[in-house]
């Protein structure tokens, strides 16, 4: 089984949808309807045992605090590192999709605009140590589904327990020079938490293959191809030094689902530990190819100075 969020990821209703609208409880704060008549048992730590009530599934999300928890707060903007166990209610079998607790691989999600606002108003209501229970109907959808034809979304249960928060992205990568680079390239290294300089003018011509050295050489876990990644980037086209895109220019890192991205990104970054810098030489055929991008000539081999800030 695919990761966990996997299964999110793939159901704008949960992550990527508009926030769940619901009406709060004068008595609790909670949105009314609390669990909708789901039960939970069992500890905190351990897969939950979770109770569904007869007759037809919620059409109304809400949340619920199992367990406060005595640690920090959750607050927004943290990313909160979970297990999470999620179950279709479909009042039939009311199958489990999946649980952390199996893979034996924790996950992290973001506290943003982009969770329902069910669930991020129920995430700030646990400390870490703490479960929630959260049902996501489609109410959130109800407008979108009377303009489109999408097929409504079975009404999920999830699980979710908070076992930490993920440390906040570094600002620039850290560690030792390693002493390699590319041929025909050159990164200089500023230090402290300045833009490396990245220089790919050069008459040397390019590898038909993808590249990838390791300027400095970090200390965290290796990033894995599912994770999504907190990156700065300078990239410019081997040959002709033009720049085309710079994180580091507009102030602010970059965060995308690895998978999301060009093949060379892809294959050159997956395995990389966390604040380490990179460059990386990627041929036409694991950048762009034949179609010209803004900026960027068709058939351009890609030059990318990276620092892997983050990954979760």
């Amino acid at each position: 089984m695919r990761r966990v969020l996997a299964i999110l990821a793939a159901m704008p209703l949960i992550l990527f949808a508009a926030a769940c609208g619901s009406e709060e409880s004068p008595a609790t704060g909670a949105p009314a309807g609390g669990s909708a008549g789901v039960k939970v048992t069992g500890n905190v730590g351990a897969k939950p045992t979770v109770t569904f009530p007869s007759g037809s599934p919620a059409t109304k999300s809400s949340y619920e605090v199992i367990q406060p928890g005595t640690g920090a707060v959750v607050k927004a903007g943290d990313k909160v590192i979970v297990n999470l166990t999620v179950y279709n209610w479909d009042g039939k079998g009311n199958a489990v999709q999946g649980s952390s607790y199996d893979t034996k691989a924790p996950e992290t999600i973001p506290i943003n605009e982009q969770l329902p606002q069910v669930l991020q108003e129920g995430f700030t209501k646990v400390k870490h140590g703490g479960r929630l229970l959260a049902v996501l109907a489609n109410d959130s959808l109800a407008q979108q589904q009377q303009q489109q034809t999408t097929p409504a979304e079975p009404t999920k249960v999830f699980v979710i327990d908070v076992v930490g928060a993920q440390a906040p992205a570094l600002k620039a990568a850290t560690g030792k020079e390693t002493g390699q680079s590319i041929k025909g390239v050159q990164v200089e290294n500023p230090g402290g938490e300045k833009a490396p300089t990245l220089t790919t003018k050069t008459s040397e011509k390019p590898s038909d293959k993808l590249v990838v050295k390791t300027i400095i050489e970090g200390t965290g876990a290796k990033v894995q191809p599912t994770q999504t990644l907190t990156v700065h980037y300078t990239g410019k086209i081997w040959g002709t030094d033009k720049q085309f895109d710079s994180s580091w220019e507009r102030g602010q890192p970059a965060e995308f689902p690895l998978a999301q991205v060009i093949q060379g990104w892809q294959q050159g970054l997956a395995g990389v530990p966390v604040g380490s810098r990179v460059v990386m030489s990627i041929p036409p055929a694991l950048g762009y190819g034949d179609q010209a991008q803004q900026n960027i000539p068709a058939k351009s081999t890609l030059v990318f100075v990276v620092d892997v800030l983050a990954a979760y």
